[in-house]
């Protein structure tokens, strides 16, 4: 195999032909799957993949072609030709790597012309060497990529199946639900502790006047929106499913959260019309097979490389034209904004401790408003319903950034401001809900159903409410437990 590989790269360099074909496809090569290897969850869509291939292996491929037919048949230069060849080879490859690694814009745009130009100028005469080089990165990358390729292809959602037929149950009561999910709301007792240090009474104040009733203490199995939700909807602990030490998110999350996940089947077994209300499509960038009857963003307005933050929609406006439009079926709306967020993701873009928890509390503040903006619109235009507040994890306020998180913590107050996350809930007058379990976010559809069925039976295969981290540093990298059921702070390797 090695010999034949050799012999195939000595009649490369031997041959005198421009390698067109094969120039081109190295242009653009190794920055797809580069793209691919560090942002394959939000790119693992057939569509994608087609879009993708179009733009870095098509477009690079026929523009070669079209310029080595130009300085064929009209410059008739040859020698010139093979010059231009190879500027576009060095040039494609810098602007296709930097697409890749930080999306194009006019400066770096002007750079990578000028580094491209100035390369194949200076390297035309070893361009095939550059090819060779730009098809073992590429090589390099794929080796990395290939345990993603294979868990795409032989992926199981068995872990989902659920401990009894809760996905059978029978609702005796149907009021409309909202589950409103504020990105990064810390439960109001831990926004009185040290770390946060904020006074939150008028809001809580206004929620116990509107009925609401607040869970202190209550927290997140996971500390991201993706791992978060996955265990909410799946109604059961994923363990982040054999994380890679580089990745930052969980395997096909977006596919498992908005795809037919136990809590989507039952409630739609019960004649439900599910709804998706977001503010941004980050849940929707590798555009996962939707299981929600209707959503408030569609793919066509959503670039195919998008980060999901491009897109802002109006959540108010776009709930309230969906309740108004929907005032016979029973309806679940599920509504995400990310408000108030998190401090910054990386050191590199954080302002320090001090001022990351300023601007958090800040906006923290723009989400109370926000919220009572929806709640007063919600309790104006369906006043029997149930209505749910719950975030999705912490804000992570007393850290630089939001990436140590990865680095074991020894304190308390710094774990939970990781995992903290706010419930408030507007229980219907006429319900008597189970809720004294409600602890974690795991098990809060599970206590949802057997109280809208009043049966407590599906109550005794509750999950656990621990509280898991992927840790990175101050330990062997793998999965721990962080806070254990009875809301302990502790450190305890899971093993698979």
């Amino acid at each position: 195999m090695i010999n034949k590989f050799r012999r195939y790269v000595i009649a490369f360099f031997e041959s005198n032909k421009d390698a067109v074909v094969i120039s081109a496809i190295a242009a653009g090569l190794h920055p797809l799957l580069h793209y691919y290897n560090t942002n394959f969850g939000q790119v693992n869509s057939l569509e994608q993949l087609m879009f993708f291939i179009g733009l870095y292996l098509v477009f690079p491929l026929v523009l070669f072609v079209l310029t080595k037919l130009v300085f064929t048949y009209v410059v008739k230069s040859a020698t010139l030709g093979s010059k231009v060849l190879a500027v576009l080879n060095t040039t494609a490859f810098i602007l296709l790597l930097l697409l890749s690694t930080f999306g194009l814009d006019t400066f770096h745009t002007l750079i990578g012309i000028g580094v491209g130009v100035l390369l194949g100028l200076l390297l035309h005469k070893h361009i095939k060497k550059v090819i060779i080089l730009q098809l073992l990165l590429a090589g390099f990358v794929f080796l990395q990529l290939a345990p993603d390729i294979k868990k795409h292809f032989t992926y199981s959602n068995d872990w989902m199946v659920q401990s009894d037929a809760i996905e059978s149950v029978k609702f005796k009561s149907k009021p409309n639900i909202y589950l409103i999910q504020p990105d990064g709301y810390a439960n109001f007792s831990e926004l009185n502790n040290e770390v946060y240090n904020f006074d939150n009474s008028e809001f809580e104040s206004f929620l116990k006047a509107k009925a609401f009733k607040l869970y202190s203490g209550f927290r997140s199995n996971y500390n991201t929106t993706l791992s978060s939700n996955t265990s909410l909807f799946a109604m059961k602990h994923h363990y982040y499913n054999s994380p890679k030490p580089k990745s930052n998110e969980l395997y096909n999350a977006r596919n498992i959260i908005l795809g037919e996940t136990p809590a989507i089947t039952t409630l739609k077994s019960n004649d439900y019309k599910t709804f998706l209300i977001l503010e941004s499509p980050y849940l929707l960038v590798n555009r996962p097979k939707l299981a929600f009857d209707e959503s408030n963003i569609q793919y066509g307005d959503i670039p195919f490389l998008s980060r999901g933050f491009e897109l802002k929609r109006d959540v108010n406006r776009d709930l309230e034209a969906a309740i108004m439009a929907n005032t016979s079926t029973q309806n679940f709306f599920f509504i995400e904004k990310i408000a108030p967020g998190h401090i910054a993701n990386s050191k590199a873009s954080s302002t320090g401790k001090d001022n990351e928890r300023k601007d958090y509390l800040n906006s923290l503040e723009l989400a109370n408003q926000w919220l009572m903006e929806l709640i007063e619109l919600i309790e104006t235009k369906d006043p029997n319903a149930l209505v749910i507040i719950m975030a999705d994890h912490g804000g992570y306020v007393g850290l630089e950034h939001s990436l140590q998180a990865r680095q074991k913590q020894d304190s308390r107050d710094l774990v939970y401001s990781i995992f903290t996350s706010a419930l408030a809930i507007k229980w219907p007058e006429n319900m008597s809900p189970y809720d004294e379990h409600l602890k974690t976010n795991v098990n809060l559809f599970r206590v949802l159903f057997s109280s809208l069925s009043e049966n407590p039976s599906y109550l005794e295969h509750l999950e656990s409410d621990d509280s898991y981290a992927i840790i990175a540093q101050g330990a062997p990298f793998g999965v721990y437990k962080v806070i254990n059921a009875q809301g302990e702070v502790c450190f305890e390797s899971y093993q698979n």
